[in-house]
């Protein structure tokens, strides 16, 4: 096999075991995979990604437990109800078939604690009760005292100031509704550091290792989340980026619009679609855009549809309360008509359309 700038697909290696091991508890054995990556280096004559003519750099989203089985604390279902579990299996496909052009791979880590303003424990109602998840909070509502943060946090998030608490959040609230993407959701506990559905999805991460072993490349990863005064949907940015006084809140991540910036083609898929995966593409294109020859970079943008699910979110009898899918929906044909590829994770990278091999 000719590797580096025109490989053809590699089959994923008879030794690895998707379906068997698509399972929360599963953790791969990176000694024993360290051994096979390099036989089957030598077999496929794979070289190292340093002699890559072509970066291509994997952008994989949240491809952690808690999104990723239906055990997770937030399982991105889909519409199918097997929308993430089946994902994960394409994912892993997607690497092994795909690395003799793979440069590099970079997963993000959704990471929490337990006060967020997105959680449900962050809030109170008029009575001092605890609000439940997989509702929204508006304006209005924290105004009319129907939400309000649950002051014991103020000691340790404001030095004690509680009014200075309650003006922020519903500053907060103000500038999601004036820009006009939403209203605050309130989640369950997802994802949280050192708990176990932080972790990344077992399949995925042996793929990644494998990549690693294979190509001699290291990939890396990107924490997000951990600002419990702001959403982080998108690696690139957090929702609201400055504080009702002016100061600032938190910042955008410029070192990494940078390394995305800077590769040749940058496929893109993860979980979930309706939300981290689509404010991420929507940050990096517009970013993009605001650059010299914008229309041409955002075309190293390549959106892998069949490797995302949107949040469908089901009471226990299984009724949806909520459907996110639209927001997914829109979103792709938002960024087609900006110039980013949609492709399918089955199709060899060196087939897409435009890529520069």
């Amino acid at each position: 096999m000719t590797t580096g700038t025109h490989a053809t697909q590699l089959s994923v290696p008879p030794f690895i075991r998707l379906r068997d091991n698509n399972t929360w508890d599963y953790n791969p054995d990176l000694s024993d995979l360290f051994a096979k990556a390099m036989s089957w280096r030598k077999q496929h004559d794979i070289q190292p990604s340093g002699t890559d003519k072509v970066n291509v750099h994997v952008l994989a989203i949240d491809m952690q437990k808690d999104f990723c089985f239906p055990n997770g604390t937030l399982y991105v279902a889909g519409q199918s109800g097997t929308g993430a579990m089946d994902d994960n299996m394409r994912a892993a496909e997607f690497i092994y078939r795909n690395l003799p052009v793979i440069s590099h791979i970079t997963t993000t880590f959704d990471t929490h604690f337990a006060f967020q303003i997105f959680f449900a424990p962050f809030w109170q109602d008029e009575n001092g009760d605890p609000l439940q998840p997989f509702r929204t909070i508006t304006t209005k509502d924290i105004r009319e005292g129907k939400a309000r943060p649950n002051p014991a946090m103020a000691q340790w998030m404001s030095s004690g100031n509680y009014p200075w608490l309650r003006r922020q959040v519903e500053y907060y609230c103000e500038e999601l509704e004036r820009a006009g993407k939403y209203v605050l959701y309130l989640w369950p506990p997802h994802c949280i550091l050192g708990g176990g559905g932080h972790p990344l999805v077992g399949i995925f991460h042996e793929a990644r290792m494998f990549h690693n072993f294979a190509r001699v490349a290291q990939s890396s990863g990107e924490i997000k989340g951990t600002n419990p005064l702001t959403e982080n949907y998108s690696v690139l940015r957090p929702e609201v980026l400055n504080r009702f006084d002016g100061k600032p809140l938190d910042q955008k991540n410029t070192r990494f619009y940078e390394t995305l910036a800077t590769a040749d083609v940058v496929p893109i898929l993860g979980q979930a679609g309706s939300h981290c995966v689509k404010f991420t593409i929507e940050d990096l294109l517009n970013e993009l855009l605001t650059r010299p020859g914008g229309d041409k970079l955002v075309q190293k943008v390549y959106i892998v549809e069949d490797i995302m699910s949107s949040v469908v979110v089901r009471d226990p009898q299984g009724k949806v309360l909520d459907d996110f899918t639209p927001f997914t929906s829109e979103a792709l044909d938002k960024f087609r008509s900006l110039g980013a590829h949609t492709v399918k994770s089955t199709d060899p990278i060196t087939d897409w359309p435009g890529v520069p091999f």
